[in-house]
């Protein structure tokens, strides 16, 4: 089985950083499921946009295959669930670009 890796984006990281240290571990678990399993969660209209979802919480990330990686990008409640799931479907050629630096940079570090 193919072994991913998984990127988590700034906004994310500063976002969970909000959160409680419950919640922090439930999304390491959530990432290290991601890294065997990359269509871990519900599909958001495509294979590639999913979400995981826990108690009131949503864990958004895209799944590039190609790149064999998967991002994590956002996290809501339910209630915002359909205003996070509009942003980053705006932003999903931002996101990409993001991604391709972040495996680069992470390629040179490996090197």
């Amino acid at each position: 089985m193919k072994k991913y890796k998984v990127f988590r984006s700034v906004s994310f990281q500063e976002e969970i950083l909000k959160y409680d240290k419950n919640i922090q571990d439930r999304v390491d678990k959530i990432e290290d499921r991601l890294m065997f399993n990359p269509e871990y969660g519900n599909p958001l209209g495509t294979r590639w946009f999913r979400e995981s979802r826990f108690e009131n919480h949503r864990i958004y990330y895209l799944v590039y295959e190609d790149l064999q990686a998967v991002y994590i990008v956002a996290i809501s409640s339910k209630k915002d669930q359909q205003k996070t799931i509009n942003t980053i479907r705006l932003f999903l050629e931002f996101f990409r670009e993001e991604i391709e630096r972040l495996i680069e940079k992470d390629n040179l570090q490996g090197e």
